[in-house]
């Protein structure tokens, strides 16, 4: 895996839908005060949630943003998504943009428009689209690094397998392969063989792992804290999180908790920063990315990380 030490990730997925952009921004200085870097969004985010029925939202406040704060741009990092947005309002999945090189160079054109800026940080695939060679996809991510326009590349909700086709792809083309991947990943998880609810949704796999480890690529986990689930009794876990692991873990976080004095968020992404992983964490209040980058400061011991591998 990468082997730059990890760090909290701001997850943008709700800026100008549901989190109005005043909030947005005092969310966005108090993650750059506080030492955060890569903010991550999609072209998509959050057309769900958006009266339009388009995404875009989301950008266009990180653009606002930019604008507003002189010399933002050279401290933070953007990473931003293509593959998902409705071509037609409300029209989702059957209008989604796919990932053929007219798509994701009209894709990047857009998001450069909404941000404001002249490059993407990193540029994510967001899901696979098996209706295009990915011979062709690569392509097309690789001549914008070439043009500059685009600094790295990554795969998200990705099969492992596809991940390394594809760098080989970008290998006999000569141009620049996949070198982050992107997936779901926490410290519980679904029960063996259950699909989760959320469609496109790909959960981080062993071989995942393995593959990052052997190839020196980062790996950045998304629904890092179950949407609130470790500490809000109003948002109960999945249904299909309800087996005897869970409990166990459960348990063991609570203990480890109270052991280090920290909150059993600031556990969860300290062990998963202690995987070598860069987790994502979503805000809708200035005081909860505050608490969440806090977690950089906790230490898991190889005690605490042996009973939470026993739990698992």
């Amino acid at each position: 895996m990468n082997t730059t030490d990890p760090k909290i990730v701001l997850g943008t997925m709700d800026f100008g839908t549901r989190v109005a952009p005043d909030q947005a921004f005092a969310i966005l200085d108090s993650f750059v005060a506080g030492g955060g870097v890569w903010l991550d969004t999609a072209n998509c985010y959050s057309f769900w949630s958006d009266p339009s029925g388009i995404g875009g939202a989301s950008e266009r406040v990180i653009g606002a943003w930019l604008r507003a704060r002189h010399g933002a741009r050279d401290t933070v990092r953007i990473a931003t998504k293509v593959r998902q947005n409705p071509l037609v309002p409300h029209s989702w999945p059957d209008s989604a943009e796919g990932l053929s090189a007219r798509a994701v160079h009209a894709g990047v054109e857009e998001s450069l428009e909404r941000l404001g800026v002249d490059r993407i940080d990193l540029l994510w695939a967001h899901a696979e689209d098996r209706t295009v060679p990915l011979e062709e996809t690569v392509g097309a991510f690789g001549e914008l690094v070439t043009k500059g326009v685009v600094l790295r590349v990554g795969a998200a909700n990705h099969a492992a397998w596809r991940v390394e086709r594809a760098r080989s792809s970008a290998r006999e083309q000569g141009v620049e392969p996949w070198t982050a991947l992107q997936l779901r990943h926490s410290l519980v998880q679904p029960r063996p063989l259950t699909p989760v609810a959320e469609s496109g949704h790909r959960m981080l796999a062993a071989e995942d792992l393995d593959l990052a480890r052997s190839a020196g690529l980062s790996v950045w986990a998304y629904s890092s804290l179950m949407w609130g689930s470790y500490v809000r009794a109003d948002k109960p876990l999945p249904e299909t999180y309800d087996h005897p692991g869970t409990a166990r873990v459960l348990a063991v976080l609570e203990e480890v908790a109270v052991e280090l004095a920290a909150s059993p968020n600031q556990v969860v992404l300290a062990w998963l920063m202690e995987q070598g992983i860069d987790p994502i964490v979503g805000a809708s209040r200035v005081e909860q990315i505050e608490q969440a980058l806090a977690a950089s400061r906790v230490r898991l011991s190889d005690e605490h990380l042996a009973r939470f591998a026993e739990a698992r």
